[in-house]
């Protein structure tokens, strides 16, 4: 894993986040890694049991993960439109698995967005638009709506749904809605433990698409039972229909490698096949936002764990 550590040093190097918690599994165990500061304005430095701000990988966290079992146990179907389950949408022709795979058509602007309240979003997102481009768009109110449609599901806000329905029976102890007490700050100037995401933080429990925060001992749980439990089996397959790109429900879907990323530098990969994880959390925007370059400086990184971690899944030592 020497390649590995050697490239997350030199990106902390050029400045491309301050530090990072890495964790890698294989051969039925974990191994953890603390590299650069999580604090620069404190010169802290990444130690074990740091809480992340997990920004849109909150989504197969909880929305994710809950309508996985949902729709594993034939409880929803996933080609019904989403008014069949949540009548509040305007759109009637909108699918789960279109929002599952982000390939709904929606239009995510909202127009004067920053002005409006929680109740002033929400009926926003209700009345979204569709393009005719029903291609591969990813976009956080496609899991919002998603986020809507549980809560009218189970009559309980989302904190509750992922509190009773993962968090609690997979001894998830750590994870849980900002804003938070302590958390690696991911802007400097900002008190660590509020939300990144602008629509999360207006949306508090109510948002599926990001605010959750979480450790690396709650995400080496999260993906163990990715690995193992029957629910899983299902999104080992393509589910997108349109043409462009290949997706699970919720994750993104390469070869036999499942991985969502999150704005904020954290990102989770998994290979159920070969039994191979991977959980990178850091704060990458703490001290600039330039997404562009970080989406290929990302890239590369997740691209060199597959790499390394297959050629040692397949040739044991």
């Amino acid at each position: 894993m020497e390649k590995i550590i050697q490239k997350i040093q030199e990106q902390i190097g050029a400045g491309i986040y301050p530090g990072a918690s890495l964790a890698l599994y294989q051969k039925g165990s974990w191994q953890e890694y603390y590299l650069g500061l999580a604090d620069p304005a404190k010169q802290e430095p990444v130690i074990a049991g740091l809480t992340y701000d997990l920004a849109s990988v909150s989504k197969v966290v909880g929305v994710g993960t809950v309508l996985a079992f949902l729709v594993r146990q034939g409880q929803i179907d996933i080609d019904r439109p989403l008014v069949s389950y949540y009548p509040d949408m305007e759109q009637a022709e909108v699918t789960i698995r279109q929002l599952l795979t982000h390939t709904s058509g929606l239009d995510p602007f909202i127009p004067r967005r920053d002005d409006l309240d929680a109740e002033g979003l929400k009926e926003a997102l209700h009345r979204l638009k569709l393009k005719d481009n029903r291609q591969f768009h990813y976009t956080d109110v496609n899991f919002l709506l998603l986020g809507f449609l549980l809560e009218k599901w189970y009559g309980q806000d989302l904190a509750q749904i992922f509190q009773e329905q993962v968090f609690a029976p997979w001894q998830m102890k750590e994870t849980t809605f900002g804003p938070v007490s302590q958390a690696v700050p991911t802007l400097r100037g900002v008190p660590a433990g509020v939300v990144h995401d602008p629509k999360a933080r207006v949306l508090g429990v109510h948002a599926g698409s990001a605010g959750l925060f979480s450790t690396i001992r709650d995400m080496e749980i999260f993906l163990e039972h990715y690995l193992q439990d029957p629910f899983a089996e299902i999104l080992s397959q393509n589910y997108a229909l349109e043409e462009g790109k290949t997706r699970s429900l919720a994750w993104n879907l390469e070869g036999d490698w499942l991985d969502h990323t999150g704005y904020t530098g954290t990102f989770l990969l998994y290979n159920r096949k070969l039994q191979l994880a991977a959980i990178f959390l850091s704060n990458r925007t703490y001290e600039k936002d330039e997404r562009a370059q970080w989406i290929i400086d990302r890239n590369q990184l997740m691209e060199l764990i597959k790499t390394e971690m297959e050629g040692t899944g397949k040739n044991p030592s």
